[in-house]
């Protein structure tokens, strides 16, 4: 039938100028990805080798770096600082997750949405909190005795609290794929229940923790608000990058540090595509969904643990939220708005929570049309296989270049006057280029799962009615995907609204954005009045987190019935669960 297909196909003329069409939109998105992703890569990794006047020099910088002793600290701080947030956030995570997914503890939904609620908050939202409580006019301050919460404690802590969610989505889902098959075999055979836990449950959910290992350090060690925040005299790289740019604008030193920060996040990278791949090899499709029993003790005890985890995480929002409505903390704690009257602490005011709104619309419409529309032409229709590769290979690079890296990228090469584009520097156009660029690589991913849901016989067989492609798309694949679309522009919004380390090099005093103001606050001292702006950026995140919710359970449910199915459908919930993750 494909053959039948394909020939009828090739008889009809207009498929020729549709397949031209599709080459062309192809290379055209493929070239927004080699200018908003490749070439600022290009650019960073360029100066690094060149000396002041732009003339190559080799390796020559690397080793003026690594002869610098207290700049060389900063990569033993970063390793040891993302090994301890690694450590006991996967712990965590795990417990956590073990909790959700392999008990019947009660209110089960209430801890799911606290546990993923740090990740609608930017990662400078918890150090502020910490410093509220531990810091020097901490509530808790005499609980830490002589330690300082600045440092290296206060810096794991809060990346704890940030780095959770992200654990956790992956962990939740590598562990409601179990084949509850293999438990019944186990318990036949009177298999104890840590013994079921060794050989069953570790090594079905090893890719899982691997991967959420990666992905956790990875975000540790790349992460900038939390360090600069609470960091203290602990340098990591993230700060020092920071210093050479911003404090000393040695742009060159800073290139060096960029290109040292991109190791472990392409380390990372190369290991988590690895599992990955390997993961999908361990389903069958006769698998049957672990449906935890009730077991009084072991809910118990989940119950208490995830409890305490939680209690965590609402201290710190709550902590923030709190600070943020006292009048002068600690000596005077009746409740005010004035923290909330941004123009007495900033210029900008509340602009640039206005400019944040409508940064991360743009970056949501955007970054939508192009993830899901590259997608759809790469993964469905005929075309060339050349730029299919590339494309798929660019569009998977940015998830492996961190925030403050792409944005140093972004000032040597759109800052060029040789380059046609250097008009887009300093507007607010060169911050949606750079936060869609940033994190496009998990919408493509979200889009590619979806559309390989969908046969590749509906493609063919409208084509073979004469039907354009546009229309096929219109008509039957983005409603089918309506669900994914919603879920790719929420991603991008949440994630524009919260970035720090892709914008903080490129804004101008009039496209400043929320997130950078709290970063400025707080080093001015306002530390009331970042926390205000923090929470904004909060609620904001929430708001939008419930109107997808809104639009997914009640106008998609109404048009997705077909979704509808029985029990037992574990393929499906695979392909589902690993978007979402």
């Amino acid at each position: 039938m494909r053959d039948t297909i394909a020939r009828d196909r090739r008889r009809r003329s207009p498929l020729l100028s549709e397949s031209v069409l599709r080459l062309i939109l192809t290379a055209v998105l493929l070239l927004v990805l080699v200018v908003l992703v490749l070439l600022p890569v290009g650019a960073i990794l360029g100066k690094s080798l060149e000396d002041q006047n732009g003339a190559f020099v080799g390796l020559a910088n690397f080793r003026d770096y690594l002869a610098n002793p207290s700049l060389t600290r900063s990569i033993g701080n970063s390793l040891l600082l993302g090994l301890l947030t690694t450590t006991i956030t996967a712990s965590l995570a795990f417990l956590y997750a073990y909790a959700l997914s392999r008990s019947c503890m009660p209110l089960k939904p209430l801890f799911r949405g606290i546990g993923l609620l740090p990740i609608l908050s930017p990662s400078l939202l918890p150090a502020i909190a910490l410093t509220y409580l531990f810091g020097n006019q901490g509530f808790l301050k005499d609980l830490l005795g002589s330690g300082s919460i600045y440092g290296l404690s206060g810096i794991v802590s809060a990346q704890v609290f940030y780095c959770f969610p992200h654990a956790l989505m992956i962990l939740v889902t590598a562990l409601g794929l179990s084949d509850a098959r293999l438990y019944e075999a186990a318990e036949t055979l009177g298999a104890s229940r840590s013994r079921m836990f060794r050989t069953i449950t570790l090594p079905g959910a090893r890719f899982g923790l691997i991967s959420a290992v990666f992905v956790v350090f990875t975000i540790a060690v790349t992460d900038f608000g939390v360090a600069k925040v609470i960091g203290g005299q602990f340098n990591v790289l993230s700060i020092d990058i920071y210093k050479q740019v911003i404090g000393q604008q040695n742009f060159r030193m800073g290139a060096i540090v960029g290109v040292i920060l991109l190791l472990p996040a392409v380390l990372s990278f190369g290991v988590d595509l690895y599992v990955r791949r390997r993961q999908t090899s361990m389903l069958g499709a006769r698998a049957v969904v672990l449906v935890p029993r009730p077991r009084r003790g072991f809910d118990l005890v989940m119950l208490v643990v995830a409890s305490v985890i939680a209690a965590f995480i609402l201290l710190l929002v709550g902590t923030a939220l709190f600070a943020s409505f006292v009048s002068f903390w600690p000596y005077d704690l009746s409740l005010s708005l004035k923290n909330y009257d941004f123009s007495s602490y900033d210029a900008a005011g509340w602009s640039s929570y206005a400019n944040s709104l409508k940064m991360a619309a743009l970056t949501a419409l955007i970054g939508t049309v192009c993830a899901f529309g590259g997608a759809y032409l790469v993964e469905k229709g005929p075309g060339p296989t050349l730029p299919r590769a590339l494309y798929r290979g660019l569009a998977m690079l940015p998830i492996a270049v961190p925030g403050l890296v792409l944005g140093l990228g972004y000032i040597f090469f759109f800052n060029s006057t040789a380059n046609p584009l250097n008009g887009v520097y300093g507007g607010l156009s060169i911050l949606v280029m750079a936060t869609v660029a940033h994190y496009y690589t998990v919408p493509h991913l979200m889009a590619v799962t979806a559309l390989k849901q969908i046969d590749d016989e509906i493609e063919e067989a409208a084509a073979a009615l004469g039907v354009a492609f546009w229309r096929t798309f219109a008509r039957v694949t983005l409603p089918i995907c309506t669900p994914t679309v919603i879920d790719i522009a929420t991603y991008f919004f949440l994630n524009a609204m919260t970035t720090i380390g892709a914008v903080v090099f490129l804004y101008a005093p009039a496209t400043k954005l929320a997130s950078v103001a709290v970063v400025e606050m707080d080093d001015t001292g306002d530390t009331a009045a970042a926390a205000a702006m923090a929470v904004m950026i909060l609620l904001t995140a929430a708001a939008v987190k419930v109107i997808q919710m809104f639009l997914t359970s009640v106008i998609v449910a109404r048009t997705q019935a077909w979704r509808r199915r029985g029990e037992g459908d574990l393929i499906d919930d695979v392909g589902h669960a690993s978007s979402v993750a």
